[in-house]
C-alpha cells in the first residue's frame, strides 16, 4: 500500500507555506519523499487562481493593507478565495502517476475526503455540478484549488471550520456571488485536532495511503 506522510505546520504566512510546498514537491518529483499531506492555518491573505479576475477583489491594495490582508497572485485553478484563523487548509502533495492520472477524478477524491470529514460531525455537505468545492444549503464550506506539475499536486483545499466569514465580503468567493458558511456557523463546535483526525483518515481511505509517522 502507498504511504502518505501528514505534516502538522500549525500557523502560517502563504508565503512560507508556498515555499515549503515548492521544496516537498520539488523532493517529490525526484522520488526522494512519498507522498504529503501538509495541514496548515494562514493569516489573513487573499490568492487569486492563475484564472482569477482582480476585479473579484472588492478592496483596494491600500485598503487590504490598512486591514492587514496580504494579496499573493497564485498558479492554482480557481478564482479568488480567503484564507485566515480558523479555517482548516490542507495541501497534498501527490504523484497523481501512482493513483490515477486524471485529474478531475483528483479534484472529485478531495471533495470526497471533505464530505466524508463532515459527514462525521453531522453536516451533510454535497458537490455542485457546476461548481468546484464542498457546499452545504447555507453555502459553500470548502474551496478547492489545485496545481498539477508533471503529475505531482500542488495547493488544495480550505474547509472553513471557525473562520470569521465577515472576511469574505471582500471578495466575490471564486467567482460565484453565493453565500459561504462555516462548520462552527452550522451549529458544530469542535477542535481543531477532531478535525484534523478525521481529514486524515478519510485521506487515506479515499486515495487508498498507508499513513507514515506525522512529520512536522
Amino acid at each position: 500500500m502507498r504511504k502518505v506522510e501528514v505534516r502538522e505546520l500549525g500557523r502560517l504566512s502563504y508565503a512560507d507555506a508556498y515555499a515549503r510546498q515548492t521544496a516537498l514537491s520539488g523532493e517529490r518529483k525526484q522520488g526522494l519523499i512519498p507522498d504529503q499531506l501538509l495541514l496548515v492555518e494562514h493569516p489573513h491573505v487573499l490568492t487569486l487562481g492563475r484564472n482569477g479576475h482582480k476585479e473579484n477583489v472588492l478592496l483596494s491594495a491600500e485598503r487590504l493593507a490598512e486591514l492587514g490582508i496580504e494579496f499573493f497572485e497564485s498558479n492554482r485553478g480557481g478564482d479568488i478565495t480567503y484564507h485566515g484563523p480558523g479555517q482548516i487548509v490542507g495541501y497534498p502533495i501527490i504523484d497523481l502517476r501512482e493513483w490515477k492520472r486524471d485529474v478531475v477524478a483528483y479534484v472529485r477524491g478531495i471533495e470526497e475526503v471533505v464530505i466524508a470529514t463532515l459527514r462525521r460531525f453531522g453536516i451533510e455537505g454535497n458537490r455542485d455540478p457546476g461548481a468546484t468545492g464542498v457546499w452545504t444549503p447555507q453555502g459553500k464550506i470548502c474551496a478547492i484549488g489545485v496545481h498539477i506539475s508533471r503529475w505531482v499536486s500542488t495547493h488544495g483545499f480550505a474547509l472553513n471550520w471557525t473562520t470569521d466569514l465577515d472576511y469574505f465580503r471582500h471578495i466575490v468567493p471564486c467567482g460565484l456571488a453565493r453565500p459561504v458558511t462555516s462548520m462552527e456557523q452550522l451549529g458544530v463546535r469542535v477542535e481543531r485536532a477532531a478535525v484534523h483526525q478525521a481529514l486524515v483518515e478519510e485521506f487515506a481511505r479515499v486515495f487508498n495511503y498507508e499513513l507514515a509517522p506525522v512529520c512536522a
